[in-house]
């Protein structure tokens, strides 16, 4: 197989669109076909996210087509890496998978549309404005099947303060094992998977955590502490003005603490930063337009996005971690600085300011000039066998003005102060290719750190064609990439035995699009080789981010 960085590819010749249209799954653990050396430090569980059916044949004879990727119904895949057996130089590796959406299919099946709240699906407005609105004043619905919501972006094992079906749980989950698995996405509902089989089991809402949780809006990516495992995020209530609280649930009570309530526009925000002291919720340029009113009116997150306002800042609001009744401070400081709009952050953390007794807060985060790059991601636009797709090929992701960039909060107080305050640019990447999905070494999570790891799109397909390891202090890269090799998100496991940053390996699901089967890729993180692959009889569906539980080892399985 050889490399393609020296070639230039036409968009036809990067076959993708299966991995858009999955009918394949494997509800039983199946053995899997290693190659290469796969080290036993890698051991554990992989979960990862996908997608099912792109195409339902409904009751009526019609056919019902998802038209954006992130609408795609869900399915979990599960990939338990086993420790090598005695003598044998590489693990063993199983693989299951099940769609966790079953009610959903159905429900579209019978009714020849989806009447549910999507990402970015249309609808016909002139015959279904007042079903909606009579639908949003009623009273709340008995409570559904746990398989009756599409939501499959991150995942998160032993989730705190939520048993195995989304009751409350008021103590410390084990963290020696896999107790419970929570999928979600950016709304402010869990749905809890049995983490052996996948099968939904329960339906949650972060008001289960704390009464004033009750906005329908928050972070897909929550974040954690990597020492003590406690979680981090938002919730966001719509209005007129919205309303964000900022929330943290203890690891080791299962309690949940609301940590600010301030009041910003309403806006998209699918991620947050973390350091040692501080939660930093940056409401970038993704402004719903009335308050969020329009998303109940439109059911989608698309079309009741504002007009991108380039003249308008983004706003920083830098939080104490510490809870209020143990000594907190809450909101500390508000920061503005050049508008963007974002997906992923990348990672945060603190540096000694100008100031006695203050910090800088250094954040990286993937910056685009505008959101156009939400609509890039309808599906006619990016499958390489649509007729449309053409047009998005050639480095198209890449003029969306997707860049790396870090701000400096300089100077954060030590109490509260009612000013703002302005944020620096320090660096923004060359956009000679476009990089998502980013990951770093977990254990340089909330410090300094020099690598960067991603997907990217060079321009040789109408999708994302490769991988990327980002050298943060020489701006260089290496990258891998070969013919029809369509890859996820990478995950970074790091080697214990190792100091080095890049000590460690990558774990990416790729989809060989041309043999039509997908494989868990093994990657090298210093040299970004391939050193072993596990091979799927099937194809796993372009899906988003996946968590990695090391087996045996005393760590915190972090949520992102």
């Amino acid at each position: 197989m050889g490399s393609l960085d020296e070639e230039v590819i036409h968009y036809n010749d990067w076959p993708n669109a299966q991995g858009f249209d999955v009918r394949y799954e494997e509800r039983s653990p199946v053995e899997l076909s290693v190659s290469g050396n796969i080290p036993a430090y890698a051991t554990g569980t992989l979960f990862r996210t996908g997608l099912g059916p792109r195409k339902l044949q409904t009751d009526a004879g019609t056919t019902f087509r998802v038209n954006h990727w992130f609408d795609g119904f869900a399915q979990v895949h599960r990939f338990q890496i086993h420790a090598p057996a005695p003598g044998e130089p590489s693990v063993r590796v199983t693989y299951n998978s099940r769609s966790s959406c079953d009610a959903v299919l159905e429900r579209i099946k019978r009714a020849g549309k989806d009447e549910g709240f999507t990402f970015g699906a249309k609808y016909d407005l002139c015959t279904s404005y007042f079903q909606k609105l009579q639908s949003f004043f009623r009273p709340a619905p008995k409570p559904r099947g746990a398989d009756s919501l599409n939501m499959s972006v991150t995942l998160s094992a032993n989730f705190p303060g939520l048993n195995t079906n989304g009751d409350r749980l008021n103590e410390a989950p084990e963290r020696d094992k896999i107790v419970s698995l929570c999928n979600k996405t950016d709304i402010s509902s869990f749905q809890m998977l049995d983490p052996q089989t996948l099968e939904p089991i329960g339906l949650a809402q972060q008001k289960s955590l704390h009464p004033s949780l009750k906005g329908p809006s928050s972070a897909t990516h929550a974040k954690s502490d990597p020492v003590t495992g406690d979680v981090y995020n938002y919730n966001l209530e719509y209005g007129r003005t919205g309303k964000y609280r900022v929330f943290t649930v203890s690891a080791s009570t299962g309690q949940t603490s609301i940590l600010a309530t301030f009041s910003a526009d309403a806006s998209y925000l699918h991620s947050l930063f973390l350091t040692e002291h501080y939660v930093i919720i940056c409401v970038w340029n993704a402004f719903f337009s009335l308050g969020g009113a329009p998303i109940f009116y439109h059911m989608n997150i698309v079309d009741a996005l504002a007009e991108y306002d380039g003249t308008r800042p983004a706003t920083w609001y830098v939080v104490d971690r510490q809870p209020v009744e143990a000594g907190g401070k809450g909101l500390i400081a508000t920061y503005d600085s050049d508008p963007f709009f974002a997906f992923h952050t990348i990672n945060a953390y603190e540096e000694a300011g100008s100031q006695a007794n203050q910090v800088d807060i250094i954040a990286d985060i993937i910056c685009y000039d505008n959101h156009d790059c939400i609509k890039r991601f309808y599906l006619d636009n990016i499958v390489s066998d649509s007729p449309t797709a053409k047009g998005f090929s050639d480095g198209a992701f890449a003029r969306c003005g997707a860049s790396i960039r870090r701000f400096r909060l300089p100077d954060v107080p030590s109490k509260p102060i009612d000013q703002r305050f302005k944020a620096d640019t320090v660096f923004v990447k060359a956009r000679d290719f476009y990089v998502e999905l980013p990951a770093i070494n977990p254990r340089r999570l909330m410090r300094k750190y020099r690598y960067i790891y991603g997907m990217i799109d060079t321009g040789k397909s109408t999708f994302f064609d490769g991988l990327v390891k980002y050298d943060i202090e020489t701006h260089k890269d290496i990258r891998w990439s070969y013919h029809g090799q369509t890859a996820g998100e990478p995950i970074f496991v790091a080697d214990p035995e190792s100091e080095d940053e890049d000590g460690g390996v990558l774990l990416s699901v790729v989809l060989d699009g041309v043999e039509g089967k997908s494989y868990l890729l093994v990657l090298d993180a210093k040299t970004m080789k391939e050193v072993g692959r596990a091979s799927v009889d099937g194809v796993v569906g372009f899906g988003f981010h996946g968590t990695h539980v090391p087996a045996g080892r005393d760590e915190v399985a972090l949520q992102i």
